[in-house]
């Protein structure tokens, strides 16, 4: 009998800020950051993504893991309180990060803390990482445990901040969003995590607005 895999990304509905699969950033360092839901919103905010199994099931969305990949590495911890501390990295790797793609968007300086710990972040990820001799020369970070997810994504924070796409990383304007995402729109002026979520949001506000001026 053949083994069907446990881990599979439930399908989002309703708002994207409902569902910790929500995957509108067009990069999956930025959809990693996007796993925290209206951030700007002290209340509002919500951590959709909590927990191993939950992380699993994101990499699993995200694309960054098979479900049978993402089901081996939850059983390849040898002690209780391995995939426990694996989450943690990975809520530690985003906690630093979000700080430091603010700054980006807002051509601010970066935190020298959280500039410092995502430093580290990436030199750990490099320690902990094969190079295999082929060119073009690249990074292969380890798939035997959930932690490696945090190096996998630390590597792909350095392709991103490095990259040509440096400049079209945006935030939502939607009020408390905090949303990340890149913009590839052909003008450059995109504003939304997502034209039916928050794009709607701002419309409907500014019918309200105009309604209430003609009264």
């Amino acid at each position: 009998m053949s083994k069907q895999p446990v881990l599979r990304a439930p399908a989002a509905s309703g708002s994207p800020h409902d569902s910790g699969m929500s995957l509108v950033g067009g990069h999956p360092v930025l959809d990693f950051a996007n796993t925290v839901a209206w951030r700007l919103d002290p209340a509002r905010t919500a951590d959709r993504v909590q927990g191993a199994e939950a992380w699993a099931r994101w990499a699993v969305a995200a694309g960054l893991l098979t479900a049978d990949r993402a089901e081996a590495m939850l059983r390849a911890g040898t002690a209780d309180s391995a995939p426990t501390q694996d989450a943690a990295a990975l809520m530690d790797l985003r906690a630093t990060l979000l700080p430091v793609l603010d700054a980006l968007v807002d051509d601010a300086a970066p935190p020298a803390e959280e500039w410092e710990a995502l430093r580290r972040s990436m030199v750990l990820a490099r320690e902990d990482a094969a190079l295999p001799p082929a060119f073009p020369l690249r990074w292969q970070p380890g798939s035997d445990r959930l932690g490696d997810l945090a190096h996998a994504l630390a590597l792909l924070t350095e392709d991103l901040l490095a990259g040509d796409g440096l400049g079209r990383i945006r935030r939502c304007a939607g009020p408390g969003c905090g949303w990340f995402f890149l913009d590839r729109s052909r003008s450059g002026t995109r504003r939304w995590c997502s034209s039916d979520d928050c794009g709607n949001r701002d419309r409907a506000r500014r019918h309200y607005s105009r309604t209430r001026r003609r009264e």
